[in-house]
């Protein structure tokens, strides 16, 4: 009986959290995996950092929210980069790498929409103006949440 179809069977509660972390964590040693895994995560730490600590990006990313007419601005201008920073992490140690992975595509669909919203060049000082960056990152967090973290990733060694 595959893990799925235990979890749906068995009655206890933590039995199936546990059958659920397994499938969650489940990947495989695949270097090309590894490797897209540690660039997104490395792209998500670096975006995140930059836009809490260099005035001039975390003020184009507060330009572009409120252009965008994002809701609750004043909480997404600290949350978003501390989010990007933290998800940046767990993808770079391969924690969870589907579950970050997710949070990766939500966040890149609202970056894909500020993108094709915001009509103002000054606001994407390191980027191109299309939103070129968020949709790659979203088929590279695609392919992770399909197949997991792995090579080198920490779900791999739970998946072993």
């Amino acid at each position: 009986m595959n893990a799925l179809n235990k979890l749906a069977y068995d009655s206890s509660g933590t039995e199936k959290v546990k059958i659920l972390l397994k499938v969650i964590r489940n990947t495989k040693d695949d270097r090309i995996l590894g490797i897209l895994r540690l660039l997104l995560g490395g792209l998500f730490v670096m975006t995140g950092l930059m836009k809490l600590f260099v005035p001039m990006l975390g003020e184009a990313f507060s330009g572009q929210l409120l252009a965008a007419n994002i809701p609750f601005y004043t909480f997404n201008v600290w949350f978003v980069p501390v989010t990007e920073v933290v998800v940046g992490v767990f993808l770079l140690l391969g924690l969870f790498s589907r579950i970050g992975s997710l949070v990766v595509i939500n966040m890149m669909l609202v970056a894909t929409y500020v993108h094709l919203v915001v009509d103002n060049p000054d606001l994407f000082p390191l980027q191109p103006e299309e939103p070129i960056i968020p949709l790659v990152s979203i088929a590279v967090a695609a392919y992770i949440v399909w197949c997991g973290g792995g090579a080198w990733s920490m779900d791999l060694k739970s998946s072993e």
